[in-house]
């Protein structure tokens, strides 16, 4: 009986740290955080056909943003940059926006994180053909929390502005026009080919008839919004 007893406290010695161990391991499966995948990135539904991209691009990177969409009164011009008058001969205002200002969280509604940065900046990659106004043409800049990489993007047609939500700034497709690495070589915004704002609530300019006078010239109005930003690549 000694003997047989010997044998079984021997037998739960060796067993114990295997089973210990097992269950460590099968505690850590289920608690370990999965990657994000781009199969992840959920494309809205209701998507207008004029704001699909095409492959070989896919979605890897979604950004939650929030912010304000930054407008001016001003002056109407034409694309000749002539004042546009009313039918007294008499200059028109309206609101312009001049930057947007919002900040890109990730995905994660238990611990978001800021991840991009977005704004509006000259884009280095291309040269404005007018000698009045600057050397690089203004664009919708993302600059990447992680590694400071950069990306300018900017609609190119009209069907890749879309007024989908009421009260709310339109949904967008914008194409890739420059990028930039971060200065240690990072290249997450980097290698975007294009752009998806879906998902919008507000941001929309103030009514019209608080910019109608010579005197609202220069006021600024500060719109909060927020939206979702999906970024493609084809790599």
């Amino acid at each position: 009986m000694k003997n047989c007893n010997t044998s079984e406290h021997r037998i739960t010695r060796r067993v114990l740290p295997v089973a210990c161990a097992t269950a460590l391991a099968a505690a850590f499966t289920l608690s370990a955080p999965h990657p994000a995948h781009a199969a992840q990135i959920t494309v809205p539904p209701n998507l207008p056909a004029s704001l699909a991209v095409d492959p070989p691009n896919h979605p890897f990177l979604l950004g939650k943003a929030k912010g304000t969409q930054n407008y001016f009164c001003t002056t109407r011009v034409d694309a000749a940059g002539n004042p546009i008058l009313d039918v007294a001969g008499n200059p028109t205002f309206a609101w312009k926006l001049f930057t947007p200002e919002a900040t890109l969280f990730s995905n994660d509604p238990r611990d978001p994180k800021q991840i991009i940065t977005h704004f509006f900046s000259p884009n280095p990659d291309e040269l404005n053909t007018d000698a009045f106004t600057d050397f690089h043409p203004i664009r919708a800049t993302w600059q990447s929390s992680q590694d400071s990489s950069f990306v300018w993007a900017r609609t190119l047609v009209a069907g890749d502005s879309v007024d989908v939500t009421a009260g709310a700034v339109a949904w967008l497709k914008l194409t890739a026009v420059g990028v930039q690495n971060g200065p240690d070589g990072g290249d997450v915004l980097a290698k975007t080919t294009f752009v998806q704002r879906v998902n919008t609530s507000g941001g929309v300019a103030p009514p019209a008839d608080t910019c109608d006078t010579l005197q609202d010239i220069g006021r600024q109005a500060f719109r909060p919004y927020t939206a979702d930003y999906i970024f493609y690549t084809d790599k």
